[in-house]
């Protein structure tokens, strides 16, 4: 079977063996747990949010330390970090850990601190520099900066704008004052359009020379000090030194935990698994004595599961009945070939119990539609070796990611079969090489095995179109074999077999019409007694829509008109036949791009730099139409199985098995022998 059988169980036992069962159920993950099903006023639950946090805390330290050692320490040999993969941990390693964890911690948060102060160290130098940088003009001043003056004599240090030369400026400053007036002027430096001036004055002169200075735009300098500004910046940058040094101790600190990585990793996810298993906790029904845990086990697993609980804990186990509103958990079940397709599938929704599992199908479909889509043979290679070689490199991807790659490794191949038989390599790559740099000008060197859909398109189309038709009619039988197993033999006659009398009877009409001769090129020529069945099947199966559709009706009057109208939803079919013209759009789309960019790569010529250009503008061109087509075609492919071929039996409305199980993220457990 496609679904997997599902048990639901209820589970009851001592309290004392709560932590071992749960570890038990999350080592095995077999089981998705509904506890808060369970619902009595004589049961408690424990409060066990504060230790969650504890373990969230201390996973995401771990986790930063982590992202620390990669800049720090990183890993030789690490391989594409896009397709990183978990590290293969023995259960007798992990299940060791226990005793390490905290210590473990602790240079996590060692790490983390060590990184902060590098920051701290780092701000403190940035605020360091600004102030040498606010001094600098400063430098040829002999006193310090805070100096206001004496009892007889006041300081001004401050700036101008620097737009009056220094006579202009003394003469400013002057206004109004004897020409003997006890003043000092001192231009220390002209920088950043700012002129920078020590003034000391005798005060009887201050509040006349105030005045001058406010009109002249004079203000305090941003930064101060203390002490002489020389004597602040040597200072200064003996501290940015120091913290220098502190930060690179700091580093050749941190790059030292590099060999505690794989204990990071088996730490991270001990802490998160801890989590989980305390959120579980504070969910479980108990009494003083006996706690109550309830879900869903596959029914292959349930009787192994239930003997080992017994055997191992005294534990109760009882097979349970799905309540009426219940919904269970869907498990796939397909061969190898169709895995990597259900993902698709539940990005649209998982079927529910009972109802047909389209995979193995859909697998058949897609791969094929999809090649059809991006047809280039030499772009089909391309996918499957770059995906073949990650999959053999990396074994032990996320699931997900996994199932895509293999899945992108077979529509390659698809892809490749159907360029060959269009004649695609690269587009028109091996005709280009061959005339613009050896002269070539004989027929195709790569002859389609088929026919090629850029001279032909019209045929096609005509092929496009009846690869649609069979999609849709097995979507229409996948609904028909549905109805029979629920032994609805009228509703089979009624929404499915006339249906395809009528949709048949059509297609044989249009086969021998001039309309079809003059889309395809060529007419037939039916006997007249198929011409006359035709006409029979397909009026036939228009009655019996007209008469049976609406039969949960007594009013005849209104039963014609459902059935009239459902008669007129074969418009919706041909919009739906339709659609499936995008195999030949994509497909002509991606072969017309890569002789378009052949052709811009060879109008350099076969000259000196014709092979470099060459060879630049086919691998730039030749990336992007196949990134784009690709796309394309994922999309496209999706649409075709979401809108029209769910369209005709499917409806989703299952929901994925979720076992209570291990989070790990950076490890995978390898069983011990």
């Amino acid at each position: 079977m496609a679904i997997v059988k599902m048990q639901k169980i209820s589970i009851a036992a001592a309290k004392k063996h709560r932590k071992a069962i749960l570890e038990q159920l999350q080592d095995m993950g077999l089981m998705e747990l509904h506890e808060e099903q369970i619902e009595d006023v004589d049961l408690e639950r424990m409060d066990t949010q504060a230790a969650r946090n504890n373990f969230e805390r201390a996973a995401q330290t771990l986790d930063m330390a982590l992202k620390l050692l990669k800049e720090y320490a990183p890993e030789k040999n690490a391989g594409l970090s896009l397709f990183s993969e978990k590290k293969l941990i023995p259960r007798s390693d992990f299940q060791a850990h226990d005793s390490r964890a905290s210590g473990l911690l602790t240079k996590a948060q060692k790490l983390v601190d060590l990184e902060k102060e590098i920051h701290e160290l780092g701000a403190a130098n940035l605020k360091d520099r600004a102030t040498i940088s606010g001094l600098t003009p400063w430098m040829s001043l002999d006193i310090p900066m805070s100096t206001r003056g004496t009892a007889k004599t006041e300081v001004f240090i401050g700036t101008f704008p620097e737009d009056q030369s220094d006579e202009a400026l003394i003469a400013g400053l002057t206004v109004d004052l004897p020409a003997d007036a006890p003043l000092d002027v001192n231009i220390l430096a002209r920088e950043n359009r700012m002129a920078y001036v020590c003034l000391i004055a005798a005060k009887s002169i201050s509040e006349t020379l105030t005045e001058n200075m406010r009109q002249m735009g004079f203000a305090r300098p941003a930064v101060s000090c203390r002490r002489i500004p020389g004597e602040k910046i040597k200072s200064l940058e003996e501290s940015i030194e120091r913290r220098k040094r502190k930060i690179e101790e700091n580093k050749k600190e941190m790059a030292s935990y590099g060999s505690l990585r794989r204990d990071f990793y088996i730490s991270a996810d001990y802490y998160r698994s801890r989590a989980l298993k305390y959120e579980l906790l504070g969910k479980i029904p108990q009494t003083r004595h006996i706690f109550f845990l309830q879900g869903w086990v596959t029914d292959q697993a349930a009787e192994p599961l239930a003997r080992l609980l017994s055997e191992k804990y005294g534990a109760f186990v009882q097979r349970e009945e799905r309540n009426q509103d219940e919904l269970e958990p869907t498990v796939l079940e397909n061969p190898r070939i169709a895995r990597p397709v259900e993902p698709i599938l539940a990005s649209y929704g998982l079927p529910t119990h009972g109802r047909f599992d389209p995979t193995k199908i859909m697998t058949f479909f897609y791969v094929i539609f999809f090649g059809m889509m991006l047809s280039d043979a030499g772009y089909g290679i391309l996918v499957s070796l770059g995906t073949g070689l990650i999959l053999l490199r990396h074994r032990r991807l996320e699931e997900g990611l996994r199932r895509m790659l293999q899945l992108f490794f077979m529509c390659g191949l698809s892809t490749t079969f159907w360029g060959f038989m269009y004649g695609g390599f690269f587009g028109n790559a091996i005709d280009t090489v061959a005339s613009t740099f050896f002269g070539y000008q004989g027929d195709a060197i790569l002859k389609p095995l088929w026919f090629e859909p850029l001279k032909d398109p019209m045929r096609l189309l005509i092929w496009c179109m009846l690869f649609g038709l069979i999609h849709l009619y097995t979507g229409l039988a996948i609904k028909g074999y549905e109805t029979l197993k629920a032994h609805d033999v009228v509703g089979f006659i009624s929404d499915i077999l006339s249906w395809f009398m009528m949709l048949t009877g059509l297609v044989l009409m249009l086969l021998p019409s001039d309309l079809y001769g003059s889309i395809a090129g060529t007419a037939y020529q039916f006997p007249a007694w198929l011409v006359a069945f035709s006409k029979i099947l397909a009026g036939g199966g228009a009655l019996i829509i007209l008469v049976m559709s609406g039969r949960s009706k007594k009013n005849w009057a209104l039963r014609i008109a459902l059935g009239a109208y459902d008669i007129y939803g074969v418009t919706g079919w041909l919009s739906d036949l339709l659609s499936y013209s995008r195999l030949l759009a994509l497909g002509l789309a991606t072969g017309v791009i890569a002789n378009v960019i052949n052709l811009m790569a060879s109008m350099v010529g076969g000259g000196p730099l014709g092979p470099i250009l060459f060879a630049v503008v086919f691998i730039l061109g030749h990336s992007l139409n196949i990134g784009i087509n690709l796309l394309g075609a994922y999309v496209h492919t999706n649409r075709l199985q979401y809108v029209e071929f769910f369209s005709k039996f499917y409806d989703g409305g299952g929901r994925a098995f979720q076992p209570f199980g291990r989070q790990y993220k950076y490890i995978q457990i390898k069983e011990d022998k």
